[in-house]
């Protein structure tokens, strides 16, 4: 039991030690990252733009098919999803 709580700091420092690595090692290749993409994207602008735009019409179309396959979801064909909204804010009574 006196071990234990003798090398209980020792372990708390290494485990902090441990997270300011992959903290530090994590920056850097995210700076590396976005060096290496700014490059690319001053060499290739066309591309840049072609990739956003495709980007785009991939989020589209994924949000087009969620919307009719939640309107096409109902139990039965009586049955429609009724979309929750918030109540409109109620100034407050005295």
């Amino acid at each position: 039991m006196n071990n234990l709580l003798a090398t209980l700091p020792s372990r708390a420092a290494q485990l902090k030690q441990l997270k300011w690595v992959e903290t530090g090692a994590a920056l850097a290749a995210l700076q590396t990252g976005g060096k290496i993409a700014t490059r690319f994207v001053r060499r290739n602008p066309a591309v840049a733009v072609a990739a956003v735009a495709g980007a785009g019409l991939l989020y589209l179309a994924a949000r087009h098919h969620r919307k009719k396959r939640e309107a096409e979801e109902a139990a039965d064909t009586k049955t429609r999803r009724v979309r929750a909204r918030r109540a409109p804010k109620q100034p407050a009574t005295r």
